[in-house]
């Protein structure tokens, strides 16, 4: 039986009285990571605590529907500047993404590789640890502090370390508008290298991915005038002969990378992995060599590729793409793949025995007694 909480309050209570582990979740759109035997605790805490669009300052309950966040910012002109993306379509499921959940995912779109992930734009929190206690940390404005910086530690945690109750959150003005460049026909080195010369460019690119069989995309946004100055220079530099589309249709491409359209409908095991843009060439000629046939979506230049893999590999091909993946020191997750595979290999990318130790003891600390997702992070 699910239970549903309203208000902090009743969180901290139903985690005080919890006599067993607990699977933790926001609108359960997002079921990554090994799976979690517990009393399913679904946090409803919603609506807006307060926003000041002269500030570019949200304060709102982590159980808000991201769609309801995103169309009170439009309506004042403004946006959530890390594009956190919608993963229903390729993970195959359906309620409410929530602003908690993207947080606690640390959930960041293309926009990355200019202004940052989630965690960069999450001013402050307040949440509930394992013992039911509220804790606060940050604030409402973007300072320095000492201390412990607890928000950047629970982003990213997946409700492991505690439950977000409420966030505040710097939020960006949406600009003017925007553009995309397109190159087609490109293989991974040569997209590679065209989004290294864009990005490595003084014309302040906003997105650069690579889609397999399909085109290799950089995107400038800002005020016409100066959306209109970069995008001819680099037409007209480094990347020359691509073409421009513009507004709706160029939005839509970037919608279509950041929720992965174009590996959603298919059966196949979805990885994310996260190496020196460069190097993704290599890897990928490393994975063929092993014989794992792949393909997938190249973002932030080729540092993070959503790579699909049979389906039908008994780990879900953990064992050889890690081994491939070892001599460039970058880290894999297992996003999508059947419960019963999820359930035996290491979903997470393996610590180093030193950061292992140090995990161990945060878990310890803020959920001693092990009810918080337990399992879902290794």
């Amino acid at each position: 039986m699910k239970m549903k909480v309203t208000s902090e309050q009743d969180l901290a209570e139903a985690i005080r009285a919890a006599t067993g582990p607990l699977k933790v979740q926001g609108g359960g759109t997002r079921p990554i990571g090994r799976p979690v035997e517990g009393e399913p605790l679904e946090v409803g805490i919603a609506g807006v605590e307060l926003y000041e669009p002269g500030a570019l300052t949200l304060v709102v309950r982590a159980g808000t529907p991201l769609s309801e966040v995103e169309a009170l910012l439009a309506a004042e002109g403004q946006r959530l500047a890390f594009e956190p993306p919608d993963m229903r379509a390729f993970l195959g499921t359906k309620g409410t993404p929530t602003i908690g959940g993207a947080v606690a995912a640390n959930a960041s779109g293309p926009r990355r590789i200019q202004v940052g992930a989630a965690r960069d734009h999450t001013l402050g929190m307040r949440f509930v640890d394992g013992t039911g206690r509220v804790l606060k940390n940050g604030g409402r404005v973007m300072k320095n502090v000492t201390g412990y910086d607890l928000v950047k530690l629970l982003a990213g945690s997946w409700g492991t370390l505690g439950v977000i109750s409420e966030l505040s959150l710097k939020v960006q003005a949406i600009p003017e508008t925007e553009a995309t460049l397109l190159g087609h026909g490109l293989d991974l080195g040569d997209a590679v290298a065209a989004l290294a010369r864009a990005l490595g460019s003084p014309y302040d690119v906003s997105g650069a991915a690579h889609l397999d069989g399909g085109a290799t995309m950089v995107r400038v946004e800002g005020m016409q005038g100066m959306v209109d100055h970069r995008a001819a220079a680099l037409l007209t530099g480094a990347l020359a002969g691509w073409e421009r589309v513009d507004g709706a249709e160029s939005a839509a491409l970037w919608r279509g990378v950041r929720d992965l359209a174009h590996l959603a409908g298919t059966p196949a095991a979805l990885w994310r992995v996260s190496l020196k843009p460069s190097d993704a060439p290599r890897f990928s000629a490393a994975l063929t060599a092993a014989g794992l046939q792949h393909g997938g979506v190249y973002d932030w230049g080729g540092g993070l590729a959503w790579l699909t893999l049979d389906p039908g590999l008994e780990d879900a091909g953990a064992t050889a793409l890690r081994a491939a993946l070892a001599p460039f020191g970058g880290h894999a997750t297992l996003i999508r793949a059947p419960a019963a595979i999820r359930e035996k290999v290491d979903v997470f990318q393996p610590q180093p025995a030193p950061l292992a130790a140090i995990s161990r003891g945060l878990k310890q600390k803020f959920d001693p007694r092990g009810l918080l997702n337990p399992g879902l992070m290794g």
